[in-house]
């Protein structure tokens, strides 16, 4: 890395920082805290906003994507939403803000900010498989959370963005889901799905799993997937154009990664698990808390 582009605070009402973290708030433009449940991952992204905002002269957002909703907690604040929210900071040389990704929200404006036209944009929203997969699909998150992370960082508004992630392995669904995606634009389940509508029908209709899903959730289900995969592939040129800069924003020099654990064996066996899946995605890990 480079040399900090600006100095720590040195006052007198706020303690020192360590150098290693100095260094880290100080030359990193996205800092991604990852690390097992339980272990106080939400508590130290907080940390380091606090921290950042109080020894540098940086604009800094802490973004949570932990489905748990911890970090309002941890701040003290009643509640965090899809906003970001000004947070004030004693002794402060710079600012912080403190957001909460939601879900349903940032999948509808990635639809606005993609849709061809006004009528798609419609129709997909309207969508009932769109409103379901958006509202209560377990993994709904995982591509519209780096998309968050991609306005923020492109935005302007901020020097430094740190982001909390949901437990180990659902960080790392988070950090693929660029890539996955690009992937299923090229998949043949999305051919199969947007092909002429009666080849399509007689197609899926004709498989066990759709048989018996349109004999439960009724006749209209088939129609509504064919129509939503339909006006979803309308996007797909700026989706993976999206997806390919978003995957490298994450690989991006700029761009830190920080894992977080404690000392009892099952945490130390999933950071360690964590600390190799990030090597070999070639992300750039800058420290590990315990």
């Amino acid at each position: 890395m480079s040399q900090p582009t600006s100095a720590p605070n040195t006052a007198t009402s706020a303690p020192p920082l360590d150098a290693q973290v100095a260094r880290l708030l100080g030359e990193s433009k996205m800092i991604i805290v990852c690390g097992p449940g339980g272990v106080g991952k939400t508590t130290s992204a907080a940390a380091l906003g606090v921290a950042a905002a109080r020894h540098f002269d940086k604009r800094v957002l802490v973004l949570t994507v932990d489905p748990a909703k911890r970090l309002a907690t941890a701040l003290g604040l009643a509640a965090l939403g899809n906003v970001e929210v000004p947070v004030q900071v004693a002794s402060a040389r710079g600012s912080l803000t403190m957001a909460m990704i939601d879900t349903k929200s940032s999948w509808d404006d990635m639809i606005r900010r993609h849709a061809p036209d006004d009528a798609i944009r419609d129709r997909v929203l309207a969508n009932e498989l769109y409103k379901t997969l958006t509202s209560r699909f377990v993994h709904s998150h995982d591509y519209v959370v780096t998309e968050r992370l991609f306005d923020a960082r492109e935005s302007g508004k901020f020097d430094l963005v740190i982001v909390d992630t949901p437990p180990s392995r659902s960080a790392l669904s988070v950090l693929d889901a660029p890539r996955r995606m690009q992937q299923f634009f090229g998949s043949r389940l999305l051919k199969l799905l947007t092909a002429p509508t009666q080849s399509r029908l007689l197609s899926l209709a004709s498989r066990p799993f759709f048989i018996v899903a349109d004999r439960i959730l009724g006749a209209a289900f088939l129609s509504d997937i064919a129509e939503f995969f339909t006006l979803f592939r309308t996007m797909e040129a700026p989706i993976v154009a999206r997806a390919s800069r978003v995957g490298s924003l994450l690989s991006d020099s700029a761009t830190s990664y920080v894992v977080v654990t404690s000392a009892e064996p099952v945490a130390l066996n999933e950071a360690g698990y964590l600390v190799s899946e990030l090597r070999q995605r070639r992300h750039r890990l800058e420290a590990v808390l315990a």
